[in-house]
């Protein structure tokens, strides 16, 4: 598969001619790969074994199953080597269609299975694939220098406005990714979504909101592969650059405070600033305390004390752009911490307490403003007055609930998976082909090998008609095409007929 961290290299020009490049300007694992294959089995890892119903032992699978995912996995790995070379697509394929090259067997598999023309078609997509995987990725050097990485987007996760409740939730959920990156010492990291919701506080609904309208369209996170069953899905930590262009999607993205007539003289742009100044790694400490749940504290809480902790004794205007909240939430968070003893106001000004971070209010701190207060005594404390106590305890209980019978109903699904069926004819084994559903009514039949809805007259995504006339369905996690999967089950018939 593409490395998403890899050691930057020079980008050497390649003018080979088609079909002879010269493997000496690759890295040496790359031209390894290219001609011995995969030796040590690091692009094999789940192709041809399958955890057991009960969870703990890997099975492995029959013969012939994985090989093609093992393959693909394979040429994916070389081509992002050519790419990092700059080399071009041509030169690609002269690699893999090379009689003497190990690694270019699963495109030669396909050239021999289903021509010429479509291996040719399969290396330009995979040549696709690792193009813009290898393009938008950052070179990393070293251990230390993914480090580096890490803290460069932490400040500009710390410097950028997050407006509005929404927005705010999104700075916790990727707060709680940029934890799991450190970690793992790199921008790709492994994370499911009820350990994210865990880390950050909140409800698994929330999170996926989060995900579709705030970090994925900002450019701030990419899922490169949904998680299976033990396997969380995999993550890469961008810039928040957005590369497609599409508007970034948050509930308050200007402040509802607008003049209602510019005759008023009043500010006509939105009140927060378009920076930030935040300590994130405070905000990362405590967002997973019952205390700053939705209906506690809340996420503006988190907001001005980060904003407070990085830069002590700013006004209720400065956190307005420190914070990245408008006026009236500054004000009323504020109060709402003074209530526990966590801020000190001292004329215009505020301070966290000496002990704020650890829940502790400090009475003496504002005996200048009239207030009655009830000091709090640790986040616990806190989230007992504002009923959320408990929330993370109940949160996981759930979680660990689901994860069980999740669990359980893929051990259910793999019981009533029928293994492949082979014979041993000379010495070697032949697949015996699976039997194929009843041919469908013609009705059902749409241009192009489609299948149509008998319900609702429209396309069934996913659906084709084999050459036969008989239902097949692809699915997304197919590796090869529809042509690809008629052709290998015409192969497999053809040499059941001819040894039965």
């Amino acid at each position: 598969m593409p490395h998403h961290t890899h050691p930057a290299e020079p980008q050497q020009s390649l003018s080979h001619p088609y079909g002879r490049l010269g493997l000496h300007q690759l890295r040496p694992a790359a031209a390894e790969l290219i001609l011995l294959g995969d030796l040590t089995g690091r692009y094999a890892t789940g192709s041809y074994s399958r955890l057991s119903s009960d969870g703990r032992t890997l099975v492995l699978r029959e013969d012939r199953q994985g090989a093609p995912e093992h393959g693909h996995r394979i040429t994916a790995a070389i081509a992002c080597h050519v790419a990092r070379a700059g080399g071009t697509a041509d030169q690609l394929t002269g690699l893999l269609l090379h009689p003497e090259h190990e690694g270019g067997r699963h495109a030669r598999n396909i050239a021999l299975r289903s021509g010429q023309a479509r291996a040719l078609d399969y290396i330009r997509r995979v040549w696709a694939s690792a193009t813009a995987a290898v393009n938008s990725t950052v070179g990393v050097e070293s251990r230390h220098h993914a480090h580096e990485v890490l803290a460069a987007l932490r400040d500009r996760i710390e410097t950028t406005p997050w407006r509005g409740e929404r927005g705010r939730t999104a700075l916790r959920v990727l707060r709680a990714h940029l934890n799991f990156a450190e970690i793992a010492g790199s921008l790709l990291h492994h994370a499911s979504e009820r350990q994210t919701a865990e880390e950050a506080g909140i409800s698994r609904t929330t999170l996926r909101v989060v995900y579709e309208s705030v970090l994925k369209p900002r450019g701030w996170l990419r899922r490169l592969r949904v998680g299976h069953g033990r396997e969380g899905s995999t993550w890469y930590l961008d810039d928040g650059t957005n590369r497609h262009g599409s508007p970034a999607l948050l509930s308050r993205f200007r402040t509802t405070q607008y003049p209602p007539d510019p005759a008023l003289e009043e500010w006509p742009t939105p009140e927060t600033a378009t920076t930030a100044d935040i300590d994130s790694t405070v905000i990362a400490r405590l967002m997973g305390h019952d205390a700053f749940a939705r209906h506690g504290l809340g996420s503006s809480a988190l907001m001005i004390i980060g904003a407070l902790h990085i830069r002590p004794a700013q006004t209720a205007g400065e956190l307005v752009g420190a914070a990245s909240v408008s006026r009236a939430t500054a004000y009323r968070t504020l109060r709402r911490l003074a209530d526990h003893g966590l801020v000190h106001h001292s004329g215009e000004t505020w301070t966290l307490a000496p002990h704020a971070l650890e829940g502790f209010g400090n009475d003496s701190l504002n005996t200048d403003t009239g207030h009655a207060t009830q000091l709090a005594r640790g986040w616990d404390e806190v989230a007992r007055r504002h009923g959320t106590v408990g929330l993370a305890a109940r949160r996981k209980a759930l979680h660990a609930l689901e994860r069980v019978a999740y669990r359980e109903a893929l051990d259910q699904r793999a019981e009533h998976r029928s293994p492949a069926a082979v014979i041993v004819r000379d010495g070697r084994q032949v697949l015996v082909p699976a039997p194929r559903p009843d041919e469908i009514p013609s009705a059902w039949h749409g241009p192009g090998g489609r299948v149509l809805d008998p319900a609702t007259g429209r396309t069934a995504p996913g659906w084709r008609v084999a050459t036969d006339g008989r239902l097949i369905l692809t699915t997304p996690a197919d590796q090869r095409t529809y042509d690809e999967l008629a052709a290998a089950h015409a192969e497999a018939l053809s040499e059941w007929e001819s040894t039965a």
